[in-house]
């Protein structure tokens, strides 16, 4: 019984060591606010929302198609199209991850805001990309 007390509470120890890592997050906006050097992104455009909107049952989550512009040193390089849904989570991770600075590049989610309500439409300028990551 001891041991098992004692396995318990171990468990508990070490997964509270594991969770020290803050999560945080970052906009990524329509403005094209251009640094001075280095890799910049700018939400263009929402090409198509069919996210399922809160207060709806739906029988598939849904997706949301953006287009992003990346530029470096106040140029533009790339305007990526990208899928935001389950199946492509990892894919769109890691191609944001490539332009980032170090200390944002442990993406863990990537969010179209604001999220559709029913009856509620949203104006193509209120977008804004929340990503999220790991300091």
């Amino acid at each position: 019984m001891k041991k098992n007390i004692l396995l318990i509470v171990l468990s508990f120890s070490s997964g509270s060591f594991a969770q020290n890592k803050e999560n945080s997050s970052f906009k990524i906006t329509q403005k094209e606010c251009l640094k001075n050097s280095g890799f910049t992104l700018v939400l263009k455009s929402v090409i198509t929302d069919s996210r399922c909107p809160e207060g709806v049952t739906c029988v598939w989550m849904g997706e949301a198609q953006i287009v992003v512009s990346v530029y470096k040193d106040k140029k533009l390089i790339e305007d990526k199209t990208i899928v935001l849904s389950a199946k492509k989570e990892q894919e769109n991770q890691q191609w944001f991850a490539t332009y980032l600075p170090a200390k944002y590049k442990k993406v863990q989610t990537i969010d179209l805001e604001p999220y559709p309500k029913k009856d509620k439409p949203i104006a193509a300028k209120d977008y804004y990309l929340k990503i999220g990551y790991l300091k």
